[in-house]
């Protein structure tokens, strides 16, 4: 079994928190171990990120006990949207402290695997403490990815990737920020090769890729031949998960400008809708309409139960939001456009 050529202490940890590795995860890790390309579809909620992670946390995990672990970041993870980066590096917390219990029951010393997150939050001083301070481990967006190429001094502690996951890789595809990554991934490439010599392992995530050869060649192909062959191992474990889609229209005549008669009648739709339900999340168009819903709402179910998101907010506001829906501790939360490419929210019964 694939677990067996983990290090005990790392294998001992995911058996005692989640028993054997899914389908996916034991595909994805027999192929990360063998440095292929991977592009791993899975539903949302089959713990991708994880499948992606542990075998580079594990390698981590023997460089140090081997006294080979070096300064500068191995393993490069890339998410579409900050809330989604500032999720993931509070969720290698769970394997980092399972892991290092396991390393003092088994009698070895502990590895210190440094992380942190770099987006368009990070405040300057944090940036210096990043490039004083060697990491291991860099969670980012695609363009403070792009920032750090440009830095000379953030520019040197990527030289050493090894591994570059991008998660949610089908946002990526048809625009121009997916075409701008992809430029900036090149570089990365061009910038390791320059300094070892070493060729960079891509690891795509996403729940949904369509098609999935056009996502494969997205990741890997760095040339304008259509027929080129990818070299990359697919885990598909993906499934149509089952929807119920309604559309609603107030009874009240519809005008340019919504009048107080149907702003009501759309309250108390939603109200009802909400107290049916356990979570339920909102979208909006503009931060100004997610501050108003988000009044009207509290106004009828109370101030604990809801909350907006939106780009104009605070980060430390922002993740609280995200934190209390994650916990079901909202009964509704009113986002903008700014949170569409999701973040690990655990279980929402409805979306409007």
């Amino acid at each position: 079994m694939i677990l067996q050529s983990f290090h005990r202490a790392c294998r001992n940890w995911f058996e005692s928190e989640f028993g054997e590795p899914t389908s996916a995860q034991a595909e994805a890790w027999e192929s990360i171990k063998a440095v292929n390309h991977n592009l791993i579809s899975a539903p949302t909620g089959s713990d991708k990120t994880l499948a992606a992670f542990c075998a580079a946390i594990d390698a981590l995990v023997q460089q140090g006990l081997n006294r080979q672990l070096s300064d500068g970041v191995q393993i490069l993870y890339v998410s579409p949207l900050k809330a989604l980066s500032d999720d993931t590096q509070k969720n290698l917390e769970l394997p980092f402290n399972g892991i290092a219990e396991h390393l003092h029951w088994v009698g070895e010393t502990p590895v210190n695997i440094r992380t942190a997150v770099r987006s368009g939050d990070t405040s300057a001083g944090e940036r210096q403490k990043m490039a004083k301070k060697p990491l291991n481990i860099l969670v980012t967006t695609p363009e403070s990815l792009y920032l750090h190429l440009t830095s000379a001094s953030e520019r040197a502690m990527l030289v050493g990737v090894s591994r570059l996951i991008v998660d949610e890789i089908h946002a990526m595809l048809g625009d121009k920020r997916g075409a701008h990554l992809s430029l900036s991934i090149e570089r990365l490439q061009r910038l390791i090769l320059k300094s070892s010599g070493q060729h960079l392992q891509r690891i795509g995530l996403s729940a949904t890729q369509k098609t999935i050869e056009m996502v494969t060649k997205y990741l890997v192909v760095n040339n304008n031949s259509k027929d080129a062959d990818v070299d990359c191992v697919i885990v598909d474990s993906g499934f149509r998960r089952k929807i119920e889609v309604s559309l609603e229209v107030p009874g009240s005549p519809l005008t340019a400008l919504m009048g107080n008669e149907v702003w009501e009648e759309l309250y108390g739709r939603l109200v009802t809708l909400v107290e049916s339900r356990d979570t339920t999340l909102v979208f909006v168009n503009t931060r100004r309409l997610s501050e108003r819903l988000a009044l009207a709402l509290s106004e009828r179910l109370g101030d604990d139960a809801v909350c907006s998101h939106h780009g104009s907010m605070s980060k430390n506001r922002r993740h609280t939001a995200e934190q209390k829906l994650k916990a079901e501790d909202l009964k509704v939360l009113v986002a903008t456009a700014f949170m569409e490419l999701g973040i690990d929210i655990g279980s929402v019964d409805l979306v409007v």
